[in-house]
């Protein structure tokens, strides 16, 4: 990670605070305020109102612009490099890394508190590296609120780490500060044995290490952990909309060891916030594309941070059957099952533009025959508006594509003739 923040500030990008600043509170307030730019706090101050010997970055890769500074890639072909990737994993190389071991006392590190009713400090940016015999390795995010010096308690969702401690798995790794290739990678969901590690390396050369017996990707901090067997109160947490998920009982994490690199910088991403959302909707953009290219020509997918980045979706189509875009509605649908809403566009509208959006919505779609309503669905679990108890909602979506039964040509923007030709700059100065 640190070559990468060593290359934000190179470029200019990185803001640098290097006045003390409290991890209860502040930090996240300022991180909410600069949520588009990296930042690095060099003096974080703990709860206890001693100085941190760990600097913390934030807003690592808040825009798919820096995410794609990071993976090294033009930002058109994000989509496509995402889903070549999930489709030729490639095994990355084992590398020696010096760590020292330290306190496991959790409260030594820089662990925020967010928001005014979170449960306590939590660790956000921390991913799970759990190895079982049959399915290898797995890469996962998992909240985690700190309950004790040495005690976590772990959001836990029934996917595959759950599956692998019901198979037995004892211990695994924890990881914090990791290069933007493994993090995205490791919020990608794929199939049981397919490891997200080989996913990052085919996005970006990955190293990883072996350490206390776990290959793990080179992080500054690695912590060795195992269950307890009990639960706890896991909660208020400030979710993806912006607003509190509910309190669970969620299981207790026991932190065994702590390996430090040298010059590590402890991550956090703030629960919400920008950096939150790329990461949760840019893997899900090629599953709807996939599954959107079964059944007409997907050109194009985005999930709308306006819509949680995880709740809508717009949807590019080449149409050339009438029933196109409708098809492309239930199969958004299919690949993504939390999606609320989902709009269908032609290739010519800009679908990271809203006012384009909004644009083909005005002029291309018609409610009594181009809306589709889909009543008593599944929904997501982060949807506040959603029934708290099965999750039921009703999903929208809308065909924005040119009619088929009439004349195109009267539904294409006009541009003036030599809009794509010159260039503003030989006419006036452009103060950038």
């Amino acid at each position: 990670m640190l070559d990468f923040v060593k290359k934000l500030d190179a470029d200019g990008i990185l803001v640098k605070i290097d006045r003390p600043v409290s991890v209860e509170y502040e930090m996240a307030s300022i991180i909410k305020k600069l949520q588009d730019r990296p930042i690095l706090f060099t003096k974080p101050v703990l709860k206890s109102g001693e100085h941190s010997k760990y600097p913390v970055i934030a807003n690592l890769c808040p825009t798919r612009q820096l995410l794609c500074k990071a993976l090294d890639i033009d930002e058109k072909n994000l989509l496509f490099k995402v889903s070549d990737a999930i489709n030729n994993p490639s095994k990355p190389t084992i590398v020696k890394e010096n760590y020292e071991e330290i306190d496991t006392d959790l409260s030594r590190l820089p662990i925020l508190t967010h928001f005014e009713k979170d449960g306590g400090p939590y660790m956000s940016a921390s991913v799970v590296i759990a190895n079982d015999p049959k399915y290898g390795i797995n890469c996962s995010f998992h909240r985690m609120m700190v309950i004790g010096k040495d005690k976590l308690a772990a959001r836990i969702l029934p996917r595959h780490f759950s599956q692998y401690i019901d198979r037995g798995l004892k211990e695994f790794a924890i990881c914090i500060g990791m290069e933007p290739n493994v993090l995205l990678a490791s919020a990608i969901s794929v199939g049981a044995g397919q490891s997200e590690l080989e996913i990052s390396n085919t996005l970006k050369m990955t190293k990883t290490v072996d350490i206390n017996g776990h290959v793990v990707p080179c992080s500054d901090i690695v912590m060795i952990a195992e269950l307890t067997g009990e639960t706890h109160d896991e909660g208020p947490f400030v979710d993806l909309t912006e607003t509190y998920d509910i309190v669970r009982k969620q299981p207790v994490i026991k932190i065994k060891k702590i390996f430090i690199r040298k010059d590590a910088v402890y991550h956090t991403i703030l629960p919400s916030g920008l950096e939150h959302k790329i990461l949760m909707g840019v893997p899900k953009e090629p599953v709807i594309f996939n599954e959107v290219n079964k059944v007409c020509r997907c050109k194009n997918v985005y999930i709308t941070p306006g819509g949680c980045s995880w709740l809508h979706a717009v949807v590019a189509i080449k149409n050339t059957k009438a029933d196109d875009g409708k098809q492309a509605i239930e199969a958004a649908f299919r690949g993504h099952k939390s999606l609320k809403h989902v709009i269908v566009v032609d290739e010519d509208i800009n679908i990271f533009d809203p006012n384009e959006i909004e644009w083909a919505i005005a002029t291309r779609f018609q409610a009594d025959k181009d809306l589709v309503i889909k009543k008593n669905e599944r929904g997501s679990s982060l949807d506040p508006s959603a029934d708290p108890k099965t999750r039921k909602t009703t999903k929208l979506g809308m065909d924005c594509t040119i009619p088929f039964d009439k004349d195109a040509q009267h539904f294409v923007k006009v541009k003036a003739p030599l809009e794509d030709k010159i260039s503003i700059r030989d006419y006036v100065e452009i103060i950038d």
